[in-house]
């Protein structure tokens, strides 16, 4: 993480006179994010990096050192709890969504030897890539729920687990994957909309409530469009479009009780999901399917 001027070290501070946008307490500069380890991160960025390999961007020979650099400090951290996409703030715990990203890691460098022809370990991370899989379905898979969980040993949901077969971990049939959409379903919806998780039951740190999570929703619509319900996936999709506001813009929530968008403003995270469900929906070369077949 960076500050707008380069600074990487991002000291997190209160600032108890300022009141905040509407009361909003309490105001804070740096972020402590700055200091946590969020292990689904080497996920994404193997992932980018390998999207752009296939899709002909220019790459160096420094470009896979920097990638096989990763794997390695991978291979010796993937199983220590962490913060994960959500950036919690309550007690580091072994994510689910952070251990199927570690996956999500070795697979694309593995499949960066297999098309590319770079050299790597490739055995030691098939390896490791059959670990990672058989603990997360050991582990982070509750039976009794039919469904995948926040965190190894919970019974908690989040949103995240929708991405487990847009990004390859299981195929969108697999019965564990369909009950997981179910079960997020039936326990995240709050008046047609999803939140990333139960704040009421998920130890995140933070006080009080949070409006539905907008990303989370154009990802259950990517479920949707995997598991061919398209009906479902563009009446949700018109649903989230039309919180935009008049200059077409999304923030992070939206607070369903008061009817109005809240949270971070304008949050690219949204737009980004917004964006990926729009074609996902319109084309036939649908970017779920590219990323889940990488």
């Amino acid at each position: 993480m960076y500050g707008l001027a380069g600074e990487r070290r991002l000291i997190e501070s209160e600032i108890p006179w300022l009141p905040g946008y509407e009361g909003s307490r309490p105001v804070r500069i740096g972020n402590g994010a700055h200091r946590q380890l969020q292990i689904d991160v080497f996920g994404e960025v193997m992932d980018a990096l390998h999207q752009a390999r296939r899709g002909g961007l220019d790459s160096r020979d420094e470009d896979w050192a920097f990638q096989r650099a990763l794997l390695d400090h991978l291979t010796a951290i993937w199983r220590q709890p962490d913060a994960s996409l959500s950036e919690v703030r309550g007690p580091v715990r072994a994510f689910t969504y952070s251990k199927v990203m570690a996956w999500v890691a070795f697979d694309r460098g593995i499949r960066a030897v297999e098309e590319f022809g770079v050299a790597g370990p490739v055995e030691r991370w098939r390896a490791v890539r059959r670990t990672i899989h058989e603990d997360v379905c050991a582990q982070g898979f509750d039976r009794r729920l039919g469904s995948f969980v926040q965190s190894y040993g919970s019974t908690e949901l989040d949103a995240s687990l929708l991405l487990l077969p847009t990004v390859g971990f299981l195929p969108p049939s697999d019965p564990r994957v369909r009950g997981t959409i179910e079960a997020v379903e039936r326990r995240l919806f709050v008046d047609g909309f999803l939140r990333r998780y139960d704040p009421a039951t998920s130890d995140d740190g933070l006080p009080g409530i949070e409006g539905a999570f907008v990303a989370c929703g154009f990802w259950l619509a990517d479920a949707y469009v995997l598991l061919g319900r398209l009906d479902d996936a563009r009446r949700l999709f018109e649903r989230l479009i039309g919180l935009r506001n008049d200059v077409g813009l999304l923030s992070e929530q939206y607070d369903t009780g008061a009817g109005r968008l809240a949270g971070n403003y304008p949050q690219a995270f949204s737009h980004i999901a917004l964006v990926n469900t729009a074609h996902n929906l319109a084309r036939a070369n649908k970017p779920a399917q590219q990323r889940s077949s990488s």
